[in-house]
């Protein structure tokens, strides 16, 4: 049910012929193409790149957060004891 199906992906009959100095020398095919996966692993690493984003903006405001209310403190601790 959560398995992705990837496509079937056509082969050419017979191996895939490159010409050398001293003739033609069969190379043996790869097997799957690595083009379906672009996508997949570029949807991977824009999602991660947001998450990480949004984790430094999060520990960004919770130290600045954090730094006004140590000062509030201190102002409203200050007055009281004049």
């Amino acid at each position: 049910m959560f398995r992705p199906k990837l496509p079937d992906i056509p082969t050419l009959p017979g191996p895939n012929i490159i010409s050398t100095q001293q003739g033609h020398a069969p190379v043996p095919s790869a097997g799957r193409s690595l083009n379906p996966y672009v996508g997949a692993v570029a949807a991977v690493v824009v999602v991660g790149v947001v998450l990480t984003a949004l984790l430094a903006a999060v520990a960004v405001t919770a130290v600045s957060v954090a730094i006004a209310a140590v000062v509030l403190r201190s102002l409203i601790t200050g007055a009281n004891k004049r």
